[in-house]
């Protein structure tokens, strides 16, 4: 309720998304199925960025302080991840309609690209939350963040840029399967990363 009453921040994402589709829309038209994955992929990525990672910038010692007082450590990161996991649900959704208003429509298996796009949004933002909880832990340093937060993320993209190709071609490329529950078993990882590691952060 607390971060849903900062809708600045919410509007704020919104017009990122647009601004940012607009611009390659300017500067490519309409790209090719390659090209239009990747930029998609890239756009998650920011907006990921932007809507996740800062949730826990933006709270200062004093408010931390009391969450401490108030609320289990363990209740406290899953709220969190809850929140930003229906946040980059709802933010990908609209990432995907901007895409393809302005940059057209190459997908051939629609349904099996809104698929990957929601699984993708759980993947990144169940990532950068717990990287959000541990760099807001050192003196809010968005650095840190950023240097852990770049090995660990190239995989999952580079996994979602592979199982959403197929949604551009009329044959499903082999392999998928090993590919979902490989993109499945990273999210459990980082969930129960988050539950056993974030009461030891909480401390200090």
């Amino acid at each position: 309720m607390l971060e849903w009453r900062q809708k600045h921040a919410f509007f704020g994402i919104l017009l990122y998304i647009f601004t940012t589709v607009f611009v390659i829309n300017l500067m490519m038209m309409k790209p090719e199925d390659k090209i239009w994955n990747a930029l998609f992929w890239i756009i998650q990525l920011f907006v990921c960025v932007n809507a996740v990672a800062k949730s826990f910038m933006q709270e200062n010692r004093g408010r931390l302080l009391y969450y401490y007082s108030v609320v289990h450590p363990r209740h406290f990161i899953l709220a969190k991840l809850i929140y930003n996991l229906i946040l980059m649900l709802l933010m990908s959704v609209i990432s995907l309609i901007c895409c393809m208003m302005f940059l057209g429509n190459p997908i051939t298996n629609p349904l099996y690209f809104i698929g990957v796009v929601m699984l993708g949004g759980v993947s990144l933002s169940l990532v950068f939350t717990m990287l959000a909880a541990i760099a807001a832990q050192a003196s809010q340093n968005a650095a840190l963040m950023a240097i852990m937060g770049f090995p660990l993320i190239m995989p999952v993209l580079m996994l979602l840029s592979s199982i959403s190709r197929s949604a551009f071609e009329p044959v499903l490329q082999p392999g998928l399967p090993g590919m979902f529950m490989l993109l499945g078993g990273l999210d459990v990882l980082v969930i129960a990363l988050a539950l056993i590691l974030f009461p030891y952060l909480w401390k200090d």
